[in-house]
Parts: C-alpha cells; sequence; structure tokens
C-alpha cells in the first residue's frame, strides 16, 4: 500500500502544479496582454502623429536626450535591455519593476520623434519584467520566477505581434541556444494565447495571415537549392546586421563619453539622413514599407540604410527593439536577391524575413512558426530549409550579447559560450 500511496500523492502533486500553472500563466496573460496591446496603441498612435506631422522629426535630438534624463532619474541608465531579461531567466536574477514603465514610455517617444527601432524587443523587458513582478508577489521560488519571466515575455510578444505559437517558443529557445526550457512549454503556452485574445478583444490582430506574400514556390530540387542559396544570403546579412548593432554603442562612446551628448548626436544623425533619403520609410518600424514590399516593390539599399538607421538610433541610446527591423532587412534583402535567384518576389520577401530573422536570434523553430503564422503554411519545406541554412551558417553572431550558446551549430559538441 505504501507505494501506491506515494504514487496517488505524486500524482496529486503534478495535478496541483499543473492547476498552479494554469492559474499563473493565465493571470499574466491578462496583465501582460492589457498592458502589452496598449503599449501597441500608443506606437501606433505616435507613428501615426509623426507622420501626419512631419516636423516632430527635428525633435530627435531632444527626444534622445529625454530618454537617457529618464533612465538616469529612475537609477537605471546603465540598463541592459533585453540581456537583462535573458540574464534572469537563465540564472534567476532579478528583474526590476520600473523596467516596464520605462521601457513602455521611451519606445512610445522612440517612435514618436522617429527613431528607427522595433517593439518586440522593447515586449520581451516589459513582459519579463511584470511577470517577475508577479513571481515576487505570489512568493514563488527563484527557479518558478524564471518560469513567469518566461510567461511574460511570452504574453507580451504574442499581444503585440498577434503571433502566440511563436511568441510560446521563443521565450524559451532564446535564452540558451541548443537547450530548450520544456518545464515552461504549458505556462508559456498560454500565457501567450491569453494574451493573444486581450489584444484581439481590443481590436488588434484580428486578420490572419498577417502579412500577404503571394503565392509560395511549389517544392522541388530546384526550388530547395534557391531557398538554400537565398538562406546562405541571409546569414551573411544576419551578421553584417549583429556586427553592426554592437559596434555602434562602441562607435559612439569612443567620440562621445557623455550620454547625453550621444543621445543628442545620434538624433542629429538620424534626422540628417531622414533628410537625404527624403522619406520616413526608414524611421519608426517600418511595418508599412514591408508590406509594400511584400506586395510587388522592390527597394534596392533599403536593407542597408534600415541597418544604418537602427544602429544610430538604439547605439546611440534610444530605445526599442531590434526584431523588427530584422525583419525589414530581411524582407528588403529577400525581395532584392531572391527573384534573381528564380524565387516569386513576395515568396522572397518571407523567406529573408524569416531567415535574417532566425540568424539574427540563433531561434530556428520560433523562425520557422514565425512563418507559419505571419504567412500561413504555404511553402513551409522551404521556409524551414531557408531558415535552417541561415541559422548554421550564421555562425555563433547574435542580437544578444547575454545568449548563451550551448551545443555547436556544426557537430554534436558543448560549447557554452555567449553570442558575438
Amino acid at each position: 500500500m505504501g507505494p501506491k500511496k506515494d504514487q496517488v500523492r505524486k500524482v496529486c502533486l503534478e495535478g496541483l502544479r499543473f492547476c498552479k500553472w494554469l492559474l499563473y500563466s493565465g493571470a499574466t496573460g491578462l496583465l501582460v496582454g492589457a498592458v502589452a496591446a496598449a503599449f501597441l496603441i500608443g506606437i501606433d498612435w505616435a507613428t501615426g502623429l509623426r507622420e501626419a506631422r512631419p516636423w516632430i522629426l527635428f525633435l530627435l535630438p531632444l527626444g534622445g536626450v529625454a530618454i537617457v534624463l529618464l533612465y538616469r532619474l529612475s537609477g537605471m541608465e546603465k540598463d541592459q535591455g533585453t540581456n537583462l531579461v535573458l540574464v534572469a531567466v537563465r540564472e534567476a536574477q532579478p528583474v526590476r519593476l520600473r523596467t516596464a514603465p520605462l521601457i513602455f514610455l521611451a519606445t512610445i517617444l522612440t517612435h514618436l520623434v522617429g527613431g528607427s527601432a522595433g517593439r518586440e524587443g522593447a515586449a520581451l523587458q516589459l513582459g519579463g519584467s511584470l511577470g517577475a513582478w508577479l513571481g515576487r508577489v505570489v512568493r514563488l521560488d527563484a527557479k518558478d520566477r524564471r518560469v513567469m519571466v518566461m510567461c511574460g515575455m511570452s504574453a507580451a510578444f504574442s499581444a503585440l505581434f498577434g503571433a502566440p505559437l511563436t511568441a510560446a517558443l521563443f521565450s524559451m529557445e532564446v535564452v540558451s541556444v541548443g537547450v530548450m526550457y520544456y518545464a515552461a512549454l504549458v505556462p508559456c503556452t498560454v500565457a501567450a494565447l491569453t494574451a493573444f485574445q486581450v489584444a484581439q478583444a481590443l481590436g488588434l490582430h484580428l486578420i490572419s495571415p498577417a502579412y500577404a506574400a503571394g503565392p509560395a514556390a511549389a517544392l522541388s530540387p530546384l526550388t530547395m537549392v534557391q531557398a538554400a542559396a537565398l538562406g546562405f544570403l541571409c546569414a551573411l546579412v544576419s551578421i553584417l546586421f549583429c556586427k553592426v548593432m554592437h559596434t555602434a554603442p562602441k562607435v559612439y562612446a569612443r567620440f562621445l563619453p557623455n550620454p547625453l551628448l550621444r543621445a543628442a548626436a545620434g538624433g542629429a544623425l538620424v534626422l540628417l539622413l531622414t533628410v537625404l533619403v527624403g522619406s520616413q520609410d526608414f524611421n519608426g518600424a517600418g511595418d508599412g514599407v514591408i508590406r509594400r514590399m511584400l506586395a510587388g516593390e522592390t527597394i534596392p539599399a533599403a536593407f542597408l540604410l534600415k541597418i544604418l538607421f537602427t544602429a544610430l538610433t538604439l547605439g546611440a541610446g534610444f530605445r526599442g527593439g531590434e526584431i523588427v527591423p530584422a525583419l525589414f532587412t530581411g524582407a528588403a534583402f529577400g525581395t532584392l536577391a531572391g527573384p534573381l535567384l528564380g524565387l516569386p518576389h513576395g515568396f522572397s520577401g518571407a523567406l529573408g524575413m524569416a531567415a535574417v530573422f532566425c540568424g539574427a536570434t540563433n531561434c530556428p523553430l520560433t523562425s520557422m512558426m514565425l512563418s507559419f503564422e505571419l504567412f500561413g503554411g504555404e511553402g513551409m519545406p522551404l521556409y524551414g530549409l531557408c531558415c535552417g541554412v541561415s541559422y548554421m551558417l550564421s555562425g555563433y553572431y547574435g542580437l544578444y550579447s547575454e545568449q548563451k550558446i550551448v551545443y555547436s551549430k556544426f557537430r554534436t559538441k558543448w560549447v557554452d559560450k555567449k553570442a558575438e
């Protein structure tokens, strides 16, 4: 009778843990989903206001200074951004609640004045800090608080991007390349799905799939070679993207050690570049330009310009994310290179978006799920091949310096090194 009682006790405890995580992850999805939806609405408002009143762009230097002062007054001037959230998951480091309102306000201000930045990277910080706060409120231990941080990341990413399964996978895959945090699968999925439904209830993400990329190429030996070739080229672009993002703040710091001067100069450079380009295509996240390119437009230098705009913005101290700029870069490069390889234009842009994202984040499963949720299921084998090649050939470069590469991309070998 003793062993049977122990088995019953274990089953009951596992059932209680399951119910506990349904409750906690659902609550995280509700809270973070509502905040992230408000965040997206705020970014859309800021973008619309800037596009309607182009003179706001001339406030770029002041906007940069305001953001640096905001973080300084809050005692968060040396905030590591998304890297801090990755460390919180891997090593159970604390994440301050003040991170949430700071990144909320700073990212909206960046978009308002015309800085080139995304929103999903900011969402990881927003959701991670709120998830960590909830974990402290309910007095979870250090290990369970790590799962709560991942739940918050998933919920915020889902509410902002409208891709709940991608969001659930991303928070489990991005922290340590080669190791998936499977214990967080159900909590992250519940949090992401709940947040997605909160966003939909507020009128967001009602169209599926999110992007129209045109017909996909049929699977054949020729299209496999074409997709693999595009994946190789996208790996090179992702390396360039990561290197420029990491180099920009170092160059700024070398020539302008004062953070306030750095922010003002960065704003002035983005403003000057905008005037030279003659449009606002590369300010903000650029979602509208992505849709134009997938619909048939080719902008030859767009992928290089977006990298430059984003590096000048984020390197100077503005706040936001790198993910949508990476998607923009991929769409621009894909629509340029894909047709030269013989692939359909819109499909090439979609492949480029997924492959550059994959090479920059080192998240192949997330990238494949992103392809499915953004573009539908057509052409999935070619998305998988293109992303796989980009993942393998992008080496150990990555957007996040605190991302750990646990296993080699080339051999079944433990390497345990940080992304370059």
